[in-house]
């Protein structure tokens, strides 16, 4: 098995798991006063944007490897999913919007 494949293997679990990770550990820091949710709540919330990111960087690194000018498209839609959930809460419209950036982006460059 090569190398590269083993790498992108470890960066998205690593990933993947800090995405499932942080929102429990940072849960306390963004707690809302009306608002009372459980770890399980967060844990099913944060799987979305997780699965969505994860797939977004297995599907995209082997076509990057091949053009390297879908590298900038990428990241504005990743950039984007990220900030849009940070914002929103919404995987739906994250997901939306992180992909009309990526299309405007690939369009423009």
């Amino acid at each position: 098995m090569s190398t590269e494949v083993i790498l992108i293997g470890l960066i998205v679990g690593v990933v993947n798991y800090l995405f499932r990770y942080l929102p429990l550990r940072l849960s306390a820091s963004r707690a809302s006063g009306s608002l009372q949710r459980g770890k399980k709540a967060l844990l099913l919330d944060s799987i979305g944007i997780a699965s969505i990111c994860a797939l977004l960087i297995v599907s995209s690194v082997p076509d990057i490897l091949a053009h390297h000018e879908k590298l900038l498209p990428t990241l504005t839609g990743f950039i984007t999913l990220t900030a849009c959930f940070y914002k929103t809460r919404s995987i739906v419209l994250s997901t939306l919007l992180g992909a009309l950036c990526y299309g405007i982006a690939f369009k423009l460059l």
